[in-house]
């Protein structure tokens, strides 16, 4: 059963505090999940819902059978749906996609180069 290591909930916890967000200001319901996972799956609640009630953004999380790993899951995805709604482009989410599209534009044009010297 996979467990979340305790630096990882720390690291959390410690952007959560960067960020201003209480424990108290998020509601969470535990849901019965859906899809694959037979019986289990249908007799107990492991999807996570987590609503940040100042902002009012939601994020459902039902990745795993674990309804402890569902909620750090559940609760990382709500601090980066934050993190991008305060800080825009300059949330770390948002770099890592940009940094990958630069990544793919720089491959697209030396694969284009090499096309264009063996012609």
């Amino acid at each position: 059963m996979p467990v979340v290591r305790p630096e990882k909930i720390e690291a959390l916890k410690k952007r959560m505090l960067e960020l201003g967000i209480k424990e108290d200001e998020i509601e969470e319901k535990f849901v019965r999940s859906s899809g694959p996972g037979g019986q289990k799956v249908n007799k107990t609640a492991t999807c996570v819902y987590l609503k940040h009630i100042p902002t009012g953004i939601e994020v459902k999380c039902q990745r795993s059978r674990s309804q402890s790993l569902n909620r750090f899951l559940a609760r990382r995805q709500l601090v980066e749906k934050i993190e991008e709604r305060l800080l825009g482009k300059a949330s770390p989410s948002e770099l890592r996609r940009q940094k990958i599209r630069k990544q793919k534009l720089k491959r697209k044009k030396r694969a284009k180069e090499r096309r264009i010297g063996n012609d």
